[in-house]
């Protein structure tokens, strides 16, 4: 026996948050987050270029668009590629303007980021850490590990993978 019952919208972000990894129903429209703004989609199952579309990201071949992972990881969703927007763990994106992806690693796990800067306030948020008692780091070959503020900006930009990791702030007074 299947449960055929389709309700009129469902938030997939706050459905998510009050049922867990529970698929929601069927419904006649589905309110998905991308970047700071929620868009009511009517098919569940649609393309990376539909969600870029549908928040007026165009030309659509101009932009990025990565699924937040639960972890905190993103994953980026290809043009063409569906996703399954009822399947748990996929309520919310975000975009940016831009040709490429970039890869760094932060704590032994790897992200890929849309732009070719971030601040090490960003790499301790998509770390997961207490964003005031932990700082970030580069790692340095040969050099000294390098500590990153929270305003300052790391160019992804350079030859190979760029490698951070985090840790709890260390004082000397007292």
């Amino acid at each position: 026996m299947t449960n055929n019952i389709v309700v009129d919208e469902i938030e997939l972000e706050a459905w998510v948050k009050q049922h867990g990894a529970v698929q929601p129903p069927l419904a006649k429209h589905y309110l998905v987050r991308i970047d700071d703004r929620s868009y009511k989609v009517d098919d569940p199952v649609i393309t990376g270029g539909q969600l870029l579309d549908e928040a007026s990201k165009r030309p659509v071949d101009e932009y990025l668009i990565f699924q937040v992972l639960h972890n905190g990881q993103l994953e980026e969703i290809r043009l063409d590629e569906t996703v399954e927007l009822r399947k748990p763990g996929i309520e919310r994106f975000i975009t940016w303007r831009s040709d490429r992806s970039f890869r760094f690693v932060i704590d032994g796990r790897r992200f890929e980021w849309g732009a070719p800067m971030i601040t090490g306030l960003k790499l301790k948020e998509l770390a997961g850490v207490d964003l005031a008692s932990y700082g970030v780091w580069l790692e340095l070959r040969g050099a000294e590990d390098r500590p990153i503020a929270d305003n300052e900006s790391v160019d992804l930009q350079a030859p190979g993978v760029e490698r951070f990791f985090t840790g709890k702030k260390t004082t000397t007074e007292g």
